[in-house]
């Protein structure tokens, strides 16, 4: 019976010699080197790293030796793949290291250049001036009152006390809807939601009341026949021209800022007597331009006041229209114009700006709520 094998020489497999293996290694090296990027390396990993490796391959045929053969074939094999797969990971680091310098140059962002910037809009800025106004007679104890905008001409002329032969009742200051006969008008002031408001709601009532109102004016730097307005309504027991006064002092500086005061010259209205003017300290010069040629103001020219609205205290005819004792209550009225308070507020000098949609305008104003 023969014995095993012993004499076998490994060298004499052609692909686990000491020749062979380091050819192997020898080609893989400069597949690793010749790799430009991480693509290529990819490609020189699997030729000779992968499964089917010349290595590897190589690696396989250790398991048909003989025991004695397998340790040195297999500390050769070992050895080459070992080395192969360092020189591998050296390679990507170093690609993966070129890789982000040129992404970072390609890529770079100059932060010098002008942004581009999404343009964001804005509210228009009588809506919010209109809720400004509302917030502070809110906060004042008030109640917001609304009404249509097409009206009876009773509720927009008659109950507020204006004659049948009054001026403002023809077709040159009134929009008829249909003919001057029709007896229903697009509003010419929110008085009439005053007038709703004492048919509809309970003693004591104190209301203010914002809306769009219309009148047959030619649009111009400072008229526009579509117009808003906010009226105040207080109506109760023992109210007086004091409590008028008071309450328009308190509006005027919320709108124009502390210090403000306000001045009644008398004047006439049909819905109120007695009526008045009512004017603002000129919030640019606080007067100091009166009689001073050194210090003129364009906003008051230099007269130190600007009309803002009218008031009085309300007509008792006008709540025995609407059947209110006027022998135990009185009340007061005002009104003044939105676009007018808003020119005064932000310096607005063209009222078709604020008419005409430009973006421009409104954007100036932002998203103030």
């Amino acid at each position: 019976m023969s014995g095993p094998n012993t004499s076998f020489d490994p060298k004499q497999v052609s692909s686990l010699n000491a020749a062979a293996v380091e050819a192997m290694v020898s080609d893989a090296m400069a597949a690793i080197l010749a790799a430009v990027d991480l693509a290529d390396l990819k490609d020189v990993r699997l030729a000779h790293a992968g499964d089917r490796s010349a290595l590897a391959l190589a690696n396989r045929e250790i398991g048909a030796l003989p025991p004695a053969a397998k340790a040195d074939a297999g500390k050769r094999v070992g050895e080459a793949r070992a080395a192969v797969k360092a020189a591998l990971e050296d390679r990507q680091t170093a690609l993966e290291g070129e890789r982000d310098e040129r992404v970072l140059a390609e890529e770079s962002v100059d932060v010098t250049l002008p942004a581009v910037r999404e343009q964001v809009g804005g509210r228009h800025p009588l809506t919010t001036l209109m809720e400004r106004v509302c917030d502070v007679f809110v906060a004042m104890g008030y109640d917001i009152a609304e009404g249509p905008e097409v009206e009876a001409e009773w509720v927009n002329f008659d109950a507020l006390n204006v004659p049948p032969d009054h001026p403002a009742r023809t077709m040159q200051d009134t929009f008829y809807v249909t003919a001057s006969d029709s007896g229903v008008v697009l509003r010419t002031q929110t008085s009439p939601i005053q007038i709703r408001a004492m048919l509809d709601r309970p003693l004591p009532i104190y209301v203010v009341a914002p809306g769009r109102v219309f009148r047959t004016d030619e649009l111009d730097a400072t008229h526009t026949p579509v117009f808003h307005q906010v009226e105040g309504l207080a109506v109760d027991e023992n109210i007086t021209m004091a409590d008028l006064k008071g309450t328009l002092d308190h509006f005027a500086q919320e709108m124009f800022g502390e210090g403000i005061v306000t001045r009644l010259r008398p004047s006439y209205f049909p819905f109120t007597e007695p009526s008045a003017e009512l004017d603002v300290q000129c919030f640019v010069c606080r007067g100091a331009s009166v009689g001073n040629p050194d210090q003129a103001c364009r906003t008051c020219g230099s007269e130190g006041w600007i009309e803002w609205g009218g008031c009085g205290m309300v007509n008792p005819r006008v709540l025995q229209a609407v059947g209110i004792d006027s022998e135990k209550y009185r009340g007061f009225a005002f009104g003044m114009g939105i676009e007018r308070t808003l020119m005064f507020r932000n310096g607005v000098t063209d009222m078709r700006d604020m008419v005409e949609g430009d973006v421009r305008f409104t954007r100036a104003f932002g998203l103030e709520s």
